[in-house]
């Protein structure tokens, strides 16, 4: 649970949980990531965030690559590139 205040009231917030089963690998994947001491909830949390981020930037690399490759996006890159030349002031 979590709390937040402000000067009007507070917050508070609940954190959902979740259960999985886990295989060997995991378990000692799980063991490698809590070694240091860190919990299993913590290391859970911060590879599903990890794993978020990677899934959002491979999402962004595809898009980009996608756009790269559109020769229409690309003729329009370059004409808003002349026409940014055209009015720069030095």
């Amino acid at each position: 649970m979590y709390y937040k205040y402000t000067a009007e009231c507070v917050t508070i917030y609940f954190m959902a949980t979740i259960t999985i089963r886990t295989d060997k690998a995991v378990d000692e994947a799980l063991d490698a990531l809590t070694a240091g001491g860190k919990s299993r909830s913590d290391a859970v949390r911060e590879a599903i965030l990890l794993a978020s981020r990677e899934l959002r930037h491979a999402r962004l690399r595809a898009e980009a690559e996608a756009l790269r490759n559109d020769p229409d996006d690309v003729a329009a890159s370059k004409r808003l590139a002349a026409e940014m030349d055209s009015i720069r002031a030095w």
